[in-house]
């Protein structure tokens, strides 16, 4: 995106035209200026500079131009001019930021004009009187008066009233676009998208017909308006055309998220105010994602709401123990224990809910199984009732309280099975019952969700083993979600885990759907950027978030991200420079430049730099009664 602000006295049209040959294609008349044959083909401009003695202007002009009525071609770039003739009457300032933000390469221009006072003042007086006129006219021969004439009078009065206080100056402004693509097709569908966002601001556009080469000098950077269509507008007027607005998402309640880097203000936000709650946090490793969560996480803790946060690596633990949290841990050696069979999460008097938690079990069994046939999928439906029916659970709600089956109840009822499919799927699970899995999946619950803030972690588990853990670990989650309504953080760390396959990216992508209705806002946090939005359930969770934070990023995702957060070229440069916890920040439809703050006290207990952990350590490790400082990891 180009802008270009130009205040100067107006120029006169080209005095002559370069001398071209015009050629008829039936449809339109084109003139195309062929300078491959004046110019040699440059490799080196320096070398050719000094070697050919040529002008520096005959190094740098493109090798053809091609100019239609209604666009231009410069080697293989096309490009179309527009000019504004219609504005609103009404408007707010950083009314045209939607045209500055506009999802493609424009060339903008403003040409502002100042005007003599008194010449509009004379101007003024004859228009009033000839309204006055007009208006007297028609209610002398009984017509109605043109509503469109009274709203112009009034207007006009008003400026004049201004002008002569001060108040006001006057100027014409000039407002041009250049568009930007690759072939005609393009051009004309970017030239429509243009067309259609100004006329959502009620602005009307116009191509700059026959004058081409006109408009886009008047679009490049040398203060030239060659078009030379402007609008009389105030000073009030002029100054809301002026885009260069900064967002501020502050308010009167809820969570500080950072400062503003453009403008120093502070962005406050209540997630559970917008339409849904729900966050999704993309950046590399290092840029500060799992500090900005855990700073939330804090705060909003403050405030009443509960957090469970499913961590991959064992990096909230210090924090959880630190407010005084609960960390469930998942391991071969772990007490800790999730039956994912277990009923008694999700009863309710009267209430069946045995259809449900199998359709959840062939979910997790995808997962754990791999790709199943049409014909497997009905045998493991089938052997799923018969383990609960070994049991004694049945449909009848009264039966779902006896003591759950576990996963070897399901192996053996695939091993009765004696078909060849079902041995097929009894031997994909027996490496969870007797195999070197075993111990983990195949014990009965022994957890309850009883702390305000609770960390289930993975750390000890294989990566194979953490998206099974993880879906068992959401499912059981989301059961109590549903039973005991309150506002909820739900946090999922390296979310990328569970978009490594369909059926638990798809569970995921329910929950996202759902939490609105549970006063839960989920958050999806990874780094691998690329995964987890080259899936259409990734980019369906993204668009089903409100609220959305992007850190810095690599070279090699940036282009991602910004196609799908409609980033502009700027934006993606902040996203490429950023320091550790800088960024941007979205909420709804606005976003703002983020830097994340913390108090000493809150760094001291989310910090994960490897170095500043060490200090800590060695500061605890000091006698009582000894006073240390601890300068760089030295006493």
């Amino acid at each position: 995106m180009a802008l270009n602000f130009f205040k100067a006295k107006k120029t006169p049209p080209l005095e002559s035209k370069p001398n071209v040959e015009a050629k008829g294609n039936g449809e339109s008349e084109k003139a195309s200026v062929n300078l491959a044959s004046q110019k040699p083909k440059i490799s080196d401009p320096v070398k050719a500079l000094v070697e050919q003695n040529m002008e520096l202007l005959d190094v740098i002009a493109p090798n053809a131009t091609e100019i239609d009525m209604d666009y231009i071609k410069i080697n293989d770039v096309y490009l179309r001019s527009l000019f504004v003739s219609g504005y609103p009457r009404f408007v707010s300032p950083g009314w045209l930021e939607q045209v500055i933000n506009f999802n493609s390469s424009l060339d903008i221009s403003f040409f502002i004009y100042p005007i003599e006072g008194k010449g509009v003042l004379d101007d003024l007086l004859r228009k009033v009187a000839e309204m006055e006129a007009e208006i007297a006219t028609d209610l002398e021969q009984g017509k109605i008066v043109d509503p469109s004439t009274e709203a112009k009078l009034e207007d006009a009065k008003l400026l004049q009233e201004e002008l002569v206080k001060g108040a006001e100056h006057f100027y014409e402004f000039g407002f041009y676009i250049t568009i930007r693509a690759s072939d005609v097709e393009q051009l004309n569908h970017l030239s429509k998208q243009v067309e259609s966002t100004l006329g959502s601001l009620l602005i009307s556009a116009k191509h700059a017909t026959l004058d081409m080469d006109s408009g886009l000098l008047s679009t490049a950077p040398f203060g030239l308006d060659r078009l030379s269509i402007t609008r009389n507008m105030d000073t009030t007027s002029l100054a809301t055309t002026f885009p260069l607005t900064s967002a501020e998402l502050s308010g009167e309640t809820g969570v500080l998220y950072g400062i503003n880097s453009q403008n120093g203000s502070f962005i406050i936000f209540d997630r559970f105010s917008l339409e849904n709650s729900n966050m999704t946090i993309f950046a590399t490793s290092g840029a500060g994602k799992s500090y900005f969560v855990k700073l939330e996480s804090v705060r909003s803790l403050m405030l009443g709401t509960e957090i469970i946060i499913i961590d991959p690596e064992g990096e909230y633990k210090a924090l959880a123990e630190a407010v005084g949290g609960a960390n469930i841990s998942f391991s071969y050696t772990s007490s800790s224990k999730i039956n994912p069979f277990d009923l008694s999460q999700v009863y309710e008097k009267g209430e069946n809910h045995l259809g449900l938690k199998i359709l959840s079990l062939h979910s997790l069994f995808k997962v754990i199984m791999g790709a199943l046939t049409p014909i497997q999928e009905a045998l493991l439906d089938r052997a799923l009732v018969e383990t609960y029916r070994a049991k004694g659970i049945t449909q009848d709600p009264d039966t779902q309280t006896k003591e759950p089956p576990l996963m070897e109840d399901l192996y053996k009822t695939l091993i009765g099975m004696e078909v060849e499919n079902a041995q097929d799927l009894a031997a994909r699970i027996e490496k969870f019952v007797k195999g070197s899995f075993i111990g983990i999946f195949d014990q009965q619950t022994n957890i309850e969700i009883e702390n305000p803030f609770t960390v289930f972690s993975v750390k000890e588990l294989q990566d194979a083993l953490r998206p099974i853990a993880m879906f068992i670990i959401l499912d059981f989650v989301w059961t109590k979600i549903k039973k005991d309504l309150k506002p909820r953080l739900l946090l999922v760390d390296e979310a990328w885990h569970m978009m490594r396959h369909e059926d638990s990216a798809q569970f995921l992508w329910s929950i996202v759907k759902r939490a609105r209705k549970y006063y839960l806002g989920l958050t999806t946090i990874t780094q691998d950027v690329e995964d987890f939005l080259n899936r259409d359930i990734g980019r369906a969770i993204v668009t089903n978030s409100a609220l959305r934070v992007l850190f810095k990023q690599s070279p090699a995702a940036v282009d991602k991200v910004g196609e799908v957060f409609y980033l502009s070229q700027g934006e993606r440069n902040l996203l490429l420079g950023a320091n550790i916890g800088e960024g941007i920040f979205f909420a709804g439809n606005n976003h703002a430049p983020i830097s994340v703050v913390a108090s000493p006290e809150e760094h001291r207990l989310i910090t994960t730099k490897p170095q500043e952990l060490i200090e800590q350590i060695q500061t605890t490790q000091v006698s009582p009664g000894v006073t240390a400082t601890i300068v760089k990891g030295n006493l």
